[in-house]
């Protein structure tokens, strides 16, 4: 099968973008890849990929590869020799802004190009927590309790400590604080107004079960991986989850009972139908008190989430025969036409 990665994208999460399309590479052996980066300019590049190594981009050999450009159904090379087309289907692996925030998904609706990941509609629901929370209230899904406190305005704390500070719109736990005492809370609120204008605080739940399920649609059905306890301490910060973006190797299931699964499985349904078709997602989630409770949603998981899946190459092919059916509006100029005949202009 043929396959272009395009990963990078300028936001904090560039480099987390980059190990996750090495990972990727080694996970689809017998696919026909090629690569495509987006440099922090916007600029794309292809890429050798036998140059697919972290240090082709932060010694910017990159720059003397190929650069593209995007136009209708693909994207275009131009040599001495003429111009060559590269529209094979595009599996959108950038992490964070550009990638998750819908700027990637709207480009190649744009330009009708056929990809894997989520559509701008999703994208806005789940890169922003706040819009997660909001999205969650009206499909009927629990999820952690939560404030908003924007940059420049005085926090009033209604939750009691500890408490976790998130920015809205950052992953990898980019800018995230764990706040056991009011005094350190004005310094957890700017370390993320750092990353961020709008920043969720949320009761830091200790001890709490946590769960990890991803899944897709493929022919109408979702299909599910195996639900993954993840090991961790606190929480899992920047350096944990970068490394834990270069898994490769399946882990096990959690030791938990049918009824739990289904449970998970059922929130599960409720984010992704009518929402994320189209894309391989991973949601997390709390369990407190018997309850299941979202904590967020990951609508490009790092390394798509391969290690939840028996076969991960039969899961991108089901995936990419299964892609939305693109929406085309027919232009015409009747409206015009019948204004100007009625005139006779």
């Amino acid at each position: 099968m043929k396959l272009t990665i395009l990963f990078g994208g300028a936001s904090f999460e560039h480099e987390i973008s980059i190990v996750s399309a090495i990972t990727i590479k080694e996970k689809l052996k017998s696919f026909n890849l090629s690569f495509i980066f987006c440099d922090g300019d916007h600029k794309f590049y292809l890429i050798d990929p036998k140059k697919m190594k972290a240090t082709t981009f932060s010694s910017a050999e990159h720059k003397k590869m190929p650069e593209l450009r995007l136009s209708n159904g693909g994207f275009i090379q131009k040599s001495l020799f003429g111009t060559t087309m590269h529209n094979n289907t595009i599996l959108n692996l950038i992490h964070g802004g550009d990638g998750e925030d819908g700027t990637i998904a709207s480009l190649l609706d744009f330009f009708d190009i056929k990809y894997i990941g989520p559509r701008k509609e999703a994208s806005t629901f789940s890169y922003d927590k706040r819009y997660t929370k909001y999205l969650c209230s009206a499909i009927g899904v629990k999820s952690v309790a939560y404030e908003v406190y924007l940059k420049n305005e005085a926090a009033n704390l209604g939750i009691s400590m500890p408490v976790i500070v998130k920015p809205a719109t950052l992953g990898s736990s980019i800018g995230v604080s764990i706040v056991k005492d009011e005094s350190d809370l004005d310094y957890a609120l700017d370390t993320a107004f750092e990353y961020d204008d709008a920043v969720l605080v949320e009761p830091f739940i200790k001890d709490v079960k946590e769960y990890n399920l991803a899944g897709y649609m493929a022919k109408g059905k979702i299909h599910f991986s195996i639900v993954e306890e993840p090991q961790k301490e606190e929480f899992l910060d920047f350096e944990k989850k970068y490394m834990d973006f270069s898994r490769s190797e399946q882990v096990n299931s959690a030791e938990i009972d049918e009824k739990l699964v289904n449970r998970l499985k059922s929130s599960f349904e409720k984010v992704y139908r009518g929402m994320f078709e189209g894309a391989l997602i991973r949601c997390d989630f709390f369990v407190v008190n018997g309850e299941v409770l979202l904590n967020e949603i990951n609508p490009i998981p790092g390394s798509m989430a391969n290690y939840l899946f028996e076969d991960f190459e039969k899961v991108i092919v089901d995936l990419s025969d299964s892609l939305p059916d693109a929406k085309h509006v027919k232009v015409s100029y009747d409206y015009i036409d019948s204004i100007s005949h009625a005139k006779g202009k």
